[in-house]
Parts: structure tokens; sequence; C-alpha cells
């Protein structure tokens, strides 16, 4: 299902709700996260609603999509520093319930296959809260990824090291490779809400809204899925043919 809203403010507000219904309805979830300037607004959401006592979230846990392979975890531009800065440290979360794949892991095939089965071992995710890449990746599911993948890890492409460089000093330390949740991890969520806002995601949604399912474009992935909310604002939804306030398949 497409949903649009008008502006960044109502998407961010209406995925934190999404998040937080899940919390209420099962207070021990399992939430796949997401990182990004994207989610940022959502997590500033959602945690204004946890500390007024919305809900309970100490019975939490949480997956991380990917983190860089070389990063610390205290590197500033790791995922695990981001979530620590905008989620974690200001939830107070149990650190034994938050876990993101190890980014200086000395078996890394080990990590991934053991992070899946980590995953698995609880039940799977109740919720999947994705973004989406210029190129259509989704984690760091790079264009021609198999679908069935699990968690590996993945060479970057230059794109995807171009449109990351922003977030570095200098663009030439992006790492060359990440660790990733695989689609098939992803796609046995058993809900996903893909969130893209700005002008700079309108040809990548408009792509993805025309895309077969197809390897070349990795979030095409999510129309095998029964129950996938993609919420755009009106910005990123600016190229796709919209029919009153809704959107139908082209």
């Amino acid at each position: 299902m497409y949903k649009i809203l008008d502006t960044e403010d109502e998407v961010s507000r209406y995925a934190a709700q999404r998040l937080l219904a899940t919390i209420a309805a099962r207070p021990e979830a399992v939430l796949g996260l997401a990182t990004g300037g994207t989610m940022e607004p959502v997590y500033a959401r959602l945690v204004g609603r946890l500390q007024g006592g919305a809900v309970d979230a100490s019975r939490l846990t949480t997956f991380n999509l990917d983190e860089y392979i070389g990063l610390a975890p205290t590197h500033p531009q790791s995922y695990r520093h981001y979530m620590e800065r905008h989620l974690f440290a200001r939830l107070g979360l149990p650190r034994e319930n938050v876990h993101l794949p190890d980014g200086l892991a000395e078996d890394s095939e080990a990590a991934c296959r053991a992070y899946s089965e980590a995953i698995r071992a609880l039940g799977g995710l109740d919720l999947q809260l994705l973004g989406i890449g210029s190129n259509g990746h989704i984690g760091f599911n790079e264009p021609h990824t198999r679908f069935s993948c699990r968690t590996h890890v993945t060479p970057l492409s230059a794109q995807t090291r171009r449109d990351n460089g922003r977030f570095f000093s200098d663009p030439g330390e992006v790492p060359t490779h990440a660790i990733t949740l695989g689609i098939r991890d992803i796609l046995e969520a058993r809900e996903i809400v893909l969130v893209a806002t700005g002008p700079s995601k309108a040809r990548i949604m408009a792509e993805l809204y025309h895309s077969p399912v197809d390897e070349a474009l990795p979030a095409s992935a999510l129309k095998q899925h029964p129950n996938v909310t993609i919420l755009l604002d009106r910005e990123a939804a600016a190229l796709i043919p919209l029919r009153g306030q809704t959107l139908q398949p082209a």
C-alpha cells in the first residue's frame, strides 16, 4: 500500500505511530530499524512519545539493518553511534536488547550467520523500518543482490559511496564494504514500512512504482510482501501518477 502525506513532518509522525502501535500491541516486539537522515525525525517523534509514557519500551528488542565494515562502534559515522545518539541512549534501552551487525568481527561470515539466526530465534521481526537508496537498495542490498540472501557482507556500489560521502569529512573515508541484513530476512518481517521523503527520492520512487519484481531493483522485492506500507511525502511522490489522494498501480 502506498500512503502519501503532504510533508516530511506528517510522514515522520505517521511512521513513529506505526512503531508505537506495534510496541503497544506486543511489548516484547522485535523491531528492524534503519538509519539515515530520513529516519532522524521518525526517531525524534518516537522518543518524544515513549519518554512521555505513551507505551512501555523496556521489553523491546531491536535489530539494525546494517553496519560498515571496519568502523568501530564509537566512530561518529558508524551506525551504532547513530543509533545511540538518536534512540538507544535517549530511551535507556537495555544493551542486551539492541543489536547491530559487527563491522569489526574477525569472522564476518560467521557473524552474518549468527545475526540472521538470532532474529529467527526470537520469532522474526514484527516490523521492519526501511529507507531506500538512490539506486533502489534497501539496507545495503545493492542492485542484483539475490532476493534469497540472508545477512551478508556486501561491497558498496560507487553510487552508494558517493551518496554517503556527505556524512564523512573526507568522502574517500567511506568504507568499501558493509554487513547488511539480507532481503530474505527483510521479507520475513510481519510488517514492513518504507519511508521516503524529499525531492531527491522522487526518481527512484517512480522507478520502484513502475518496476516489475526484479533483482536489478532491490526494493522491488517488497512487492512480494503482503503487508507493506510505502510512506511518502508529496515531494518524494512527485513523479508517481496520483489518482485523488491514493496511489493505484500503473
